[in-house]
């Protein structure tokens, strides 16, 4: 890092940032998103040599909960992030700047191109998409000739994956998602309500550092963090698997943190990493943490349509042998059953020990059998 960047960063309040320290922060951030620890360094290479990868980062039908949690994160914290990491070109909620001269900066990045463009929140289409207005332009308009010159797209939360809240019925403003509108052009999603701000800098910083995106679900959403279920990694599912659940709110079960299945909970059809990856760094912050079963935020056709308290069926629903429940059904053993058994373990002993003796004989006389002559 050179001498004029370290005396801005004075200037700003963050404190002397010498280059090992600059490393410590990739080093982290890549941690923090599953990258190899090389990664770090690489990206701090791409970062002195002025490679900082240019972020446009666009609002539409949305309550910039997912750039709040992106504000709230740590590792590396959003001064090392809009400082250091990235170069955020335009950015509604975190600008100084307001009017002409913010959509000015817009129009400036759009020029140079070559950004990672975020989008937060749906897009109306409804009525020619006049429900949805920035500096005097419609919502679909400016998505669209946005795009057109960014490196790569990345639907960030709900409501910019496939529509979220604004879509759901009646759906006034024909709201959806940014996949729906940009057909054809390759579309990163990173569906949650709100968005787990790390798989977004995930996804940012294996661009900027290997101008690749990670790998992608049929979706579009990166397998790192949506390849499995809540219910398979949820720290209730040694509850699920004994057979311990919360009947009611404020039950013993639910007091003691057993399995929240049979109060709604949408785990087990939730493809999302939120109990591999706190959200800010909190653990528990997060529904079921609290105590609340998972409503399916990432999931289309679930949030916002299924009702809260509705069960969703279970794909993998069998427990380990070593976790019975702890409540299985069973009859009444009689007096008939109990001779049964009783007569079929002695017959079970006798035919056991007529087995060990054959096998006792046979030995003995395979020894005393004479050798066979030449």
């Amino acid at each position: 890092m050179n001498d004029m960047r370290s005396e801005a960063i004075a200037r700003n309040g963050i404190g002397a940032f010498s280059r090992r320290d600059f490393i410590k922060v990739c080093s982290a951030a890549a941690a923090a998103v599953g990258l190899p620890a090389w990664a770090g360094e690489k990206m701090a290479e791409q970062v002195a040599k002025g490679r900082k990868p240019s972020v446009v980062w666009l609002h539409f039908q949305e309550c910039t909960g997912c750039t709040e949690s992106l504000l709230r994160t740590s590792h590396p914290d959003v001064g090392d992030l809009i400082l250091d990491l990235v170069s955020i070109d335009y950015h509604e909620t975190l600008f100084a700047a307001a009017g002409h001269q913010i959509e000015a900066a817009l129009e400036e990045a759009v020029k140079r191109g070559g950004y990672v463009l975020v989008v937060e929140g749906a897009i109306p289409e409804k009525d020619g998409g006049i429900y949805c207005q920035v500096g005097g332009k419609r919502a679909i308009d400016t998505l669209r000739e946005v795009a057109e010159k960014a490196a790569a797209v990345v639907a960030i939360g709900s409501c910019a994956s496939w529509g979220g809240l604004p879509s759901a019925a009646p759906n006034p403003t024909g709201a959806t998602g940014v996949p729906q509108i940009l057909k054809g052009k390759p579309v990163v999603t990173l569906p949650g309500c709100p968005a787990n701000p790390y798989n977004l800098l995930g996804t940012v910083l294996q661009f900027a550092t290997f101008g690749t995106l990670p790998k992608l679900d049929e979706k579009g959403r990166p397998t790192f963090a949506y390849g499995r279920v809540i219910h398979e990694d949820c720290p209730r599912r040694p509850h699920f698997d004994a057979g311990r659940f919360a009947q009611v709110y404020g039950d013993d079960g639910h007091r003691n943190g057993w399995c929240l299945y049979k109060l709604g909970c949408k785990g087990p059809q939730t493809h999302a990493n939120c109990s591999l990856l706190s959200f800010c760094e909190v653990p528990g912050a997060w529904p079921i943490g609290i105590g609340h079963p998972c409503v399916g935020c990432t999931e289309q056709g679930v949030v916002f349509e299924v009702p809260i308290h509705q069960n969703l069926p279970i794909d993998a629903p069998t427990a380990p042998m070593a976790y019975p429940a702890i409540h299985p059904e069973h009859g009444v053993v009689g007096r008939s059953a109990i001779a049964v058994g009783v007569g079929g373990a002695v017959l079970g002993a006798i035919a056991g020990a007529g087995f060990v003796a054959s096998k006792k004989m046979a030995a003995g006389a395979e020894k005393d059998r004479p050798e066979d002559q030449p």
